[in-house]
């Protein structure tokens, strides 16, 4: 797959898409700045906005005006700006997604009329579509007077705009058609979609996904994956998230932008063989498989399983008993949730290992397809983008089993977590009690921040779901005072938010998520109250919430695995959470550290995949792969694999979790030896002995400090004992004992300080009102012996 490939196309499609959206807006008066009325010379036929050369006519007139409506309406929320450039982009990824889908489809001939709509398998200039459209009536709906006019217009004048338009007319009824097959990708189009889009089939977006992305990263006969549609997905936001991340705080619509991240393939299939594959192998031990467990994932070809260390007597006892009242023994029984489901990447390849374990079981291909759409998958966003691409993937993973899969009414429980503003709960008092009334009220107030909340929305384990929908499927709902159309909306919005509601209330066998990742500082305030009340242990970062609120979804034989920042394992402002956490049983643990996202600058981000199950085995010994040496995401790969055939190799971790509550703070100090546990329960505490000391904090290290090679050495005091020996010295630069990067040989004498004169502007450096900045604390330890920064990381 060539990745480079891809995101050049996917950058260049949606500034591309963008501004073909903006141009068809602006040539009928309407742009950023406002909408204009249509000039004099309009008529009630035509209409003219800009000049009178491009006339509005026909259908057209009524699609403008649906537009307008929908910019004003939008524009009460939030601002007129706003509400143009958010359904600018809306728009264009609305066709994005679809010129995507429609590439992907036509590749693996999975598309209903098997005929090619953006390319040609006749090695023309027009697309397959085009060459005999009336044959594809069937497939395509009916054509009109006008458009079978279009088609004999076009194929006998070849005339270039009359075969564009011929190609628009075809594109969007194939778009449509799709909606039967992928109701909630291929949405009926809106009018004023179709107005600010004209497909091309000789330059643009459609012209590049076939030329510049080679067909065989489509093509899942010859290696291509459904994954290239995350990369697609991925790439696509590379330009408005570098314009998000440079914003103090993240507004709403700014999240997903910022905090989505595409998972590679091999720490998704790590998550997802030592959680699902695991509780598998548990299932098949319980009924008696005497085979061990690395036996049974090799079966599977599950080549990323790490088996568990081996455990004392008492504990494999323990875990013996419990595999035999596991929850979930039938295949049909597990379920599994990605509370993040991005793209849907996770889901996919759970897909797999899912089908792989109903073939085992005896089920066919195209049974199982549907069973595990209907049964075993569930998957939440806030992103409807995401969520399209999500559900059209796992769809496509299905069409791969079962060729009559787009023909049935299925849709896999994957969702877009809606916000409603205009729900009143009021309006459904007369048809419920009082207590019923209350409930449907908090759960109402609670979706109008759909969209900041997502999957950490959680509701009381006690309310009674069912008989809530029920009753918003009540008859008499829509008899309600506020007129039949909007009576019929506003039932189906209150349905589907109880249908969501259920699903986050509910428990699931195995969750996975590579979860947001954002810190306390970057949250908007409706997002960080909600955060700090609801989640007070984790809520530093975002990732760390959805850590806590994985193991809350998880049965209590299941497992939750996670990729995220690897911060939860050390900082003090975790260390509640890791308590918590600690109570269930850390399974396994791939540390990566740094560059394990090579696509999006991985060397910023410190990161760690893992996997718990949600019971405590006392005295359990984990696994732990230490992959923070090897500095690429390919070599972090290949590492692992030789931990699996090798679990003896030297970067491989054996350790009782029991050991990290010896260590205040309790930090996954998985690494640390038998001896250094013992010494922190038989040693004294430092700060028993002595009392720890801040230093110099000089507010502005730029201006204050330098490596020691940056000046010159006749400059610098290296000898000075105290305050008096270094005024003596007259020497301007001292050495600063500023901690850094882990060495084995020798610590981090790097620094150096300008505390020239007693350090006096250090002492003076003051902000534009006065104030003094800089903190000297603790001054007449200056220049003594230290031991310093002793940090377990």
């Amino acid at each position: 797959m060539d990745k480079n490939a891809i995101k050049k196309f996917a950058i260049n499609a949606r500034n591309e898409l963008r501004t073909m959206v903006k141009q068809k807006a602006s040539v009928i008066g309407i742009s950023e700045n406002g909408i204009e009325d249509k000039l004099s010379i309009s008529t009630n036929e035509i209409e003219y906005y800009i000049d009178d050369k491009v006339p509005l006519i026909g259908k057209d007139i009524q699609k403008r005006k649906k537009l307008v409506e929908e910019l004003n309406t939008r524009a009460k929320k939030s601002d007129y700006k706003t509400a143009f450039n958010d359904l600018v982009e809306e728009v264009a990824y609305t066709w994005f997604n679809r010129i995507v889908a429609i590439r992907f489809m036509e590749v693996n001939d999975y598309l209903p009329s098997k005929t090619r709509v953006l390319s040609s398998t006749q090695n023309r200039n027009e697309p397959d579509i085009m060459v005999d459209p009336l044959a594809l009536e069937g497939d395509l709906g009916a054509f009109s007077d006008d458009d079978r006019q279009l088609i004999s217009d076009a194929w006998e004048t070849e005339d270039p705009m009359t075969m564009d338009k011929l190609y628009k007319m075809l594109f969007i009824k194939q778009a449509n058609a799709l909606n039967k097959n992928l109701p909630y990708l291929f949405e009926k189009t809106n009018d004023y979609a179709e107005l600010l889009f004209t497909p091309s089939y000789n330059h643009g977006v459609i012209k590049d996904i076939v030329t510049e992305i080679n067909e065989d990263d489509f093509n899942v006969k010859n290696g291509g994956q459904v994954e290239i549609i995350g990369w697609i997905y991925q790439y696509y936001n590379t330009k408005l998230k570098d314009k998000v991340l440079k914003k103090k705080k993240y507004k709403e619509s700014d999240i997903p932008a910022v905090t989505q991240l595409f998972t590679p393939d091999w720490i998704v299939k790590y998550l997802v063989e030592n959680s699902l594959g695991r509780y598998w192998i548990n299932v098949l031990n319980a009924k008696g498989n005497k085979n061990n467990s690395k036996q049974i994932a090799d079966e599977f070809g599950w080549n990323y399983f790490m088996p568990s260390a081996e455990q004392s007597e008492k504990v494999q006892i323990k875990i013996n008993n419990d595999s035999k009242n596991l929850s979930g023994t039938n295949v049909q029984d597990i379920t599994l949730i990605d509370v993040s489901m991005g793209s849907g990447h996770i889901l996919v390849y759970a897909f797999e290992v899912f089908m792989q374990i109903y073939l085992s079981e005896g089920y066919s291909q195209r049974d199982a397809a549907k069973l595990i759409l209907n049964n075993n998958l569930y998957g939440l966003d806030i992103d409807t983008r995401a969520f399209q691409l999500a559900y059209f993937s796992i769809m496509m993973q299905a069409r791969r089993y079962n060729r009559r899969i787009l023909k049935y009414d299925i849709k896999p429980n994957v969702f877009d977590i809606p916000e409603y503003n205009d729900l009143d709960y009021m309006q459904f008092a007369d048809l419920v009690d009082e207590k019923t009334l209350k409930v449907i009220q908090l759960i109402i107030e609670t979706f109008r921040n759909g969209n900041n909340y997502g999957s950490l929305i959680h509701f009381a384990s006690d309310l009674d779901w069912d008989n809530l929908i029920k009753i918003s499927n009540n008859e008499e709902l829509g008899q309600l005072s506020f007129g039949t159309i909007e009576s019929n909306q506003k039932i189906k919005e209150l349905q589907e938010i109880l249908n969501i509601s259920k699903i986050l209330s509910s428990k699931y066998t195995i969750n996975i998520t590579n979860p947001p990742y954002m810190g306390s500082g970057k949250m908007n305030p409706v997002l960080s109250k909600y955060v700090g009340k609801n989640y007070p242990n984790s809520k530093s970062d975002l990732f760390a919430t959805f850590m806590e609120r994985t193991k809350e979804l998880t049965t209590n034989d299941g497992y939750y695995a996670l990729i995220t920042q690897h911060s939860w394992m050390f900082l003090s402002s975790f260390e509640k959470l890791r308590h918590e956490l600690t109570k269930d049983t850390l399974i396994n643990m791939a540390h990566l550290g740094t560059r394990a996202f090579e696509d999006i600058g991985g060397e910023v981000v410190q990161s760690t995949a893992f996997v718990f199950q949600n019971k405590q085995v006392n005295d359990y010994v984990g696994t732990y792969e230490r992959l923070v040496d090897f500095n690429s995401q390919d070599k972090k790969e290949q590492a692992y694999l030789k931990a699996v055939e090798n679990p003896q190799i030297k970067y491989v971790y054996r350790t009782n979790q029991a050991n990290f509550s010896k260590i205040p703070g309790s930090p996954i100090a998985y690494w640390a030896s038998e001896n250094l546990f013992e010494d922190f329960v038989t040693g004294k505490r430092m700060d028993s002995i002595v009392k720890p000391k801040v230093g110099l904090q000089t507010a502005d290290n730029n201006r204050f400090l330098r490596m020691w090679y940056e000046v010159i050495d006749n400059n610098i005091s290296f000898n000075s004992k105290s305050i008096k020996e270094s005024l003596e010295s007259h020497k301007k630069w001292f050495p600063y004992n500023k901690g850094g990067a882990y060495r084995k040989w020798y610590g981090n004498y790097d620094y150096v300080v300008n505390w020239e004169n007693d350090g006096y502007k250090i002492r003076n450096f003051t902000d534009s009102k006065g104030k003094v900045r800089s903190r000297p604390q603790n001054t007449n330890y200056y220049f003594h012996d230290v031991i310093s920064h002793l940090i377990i990381s």
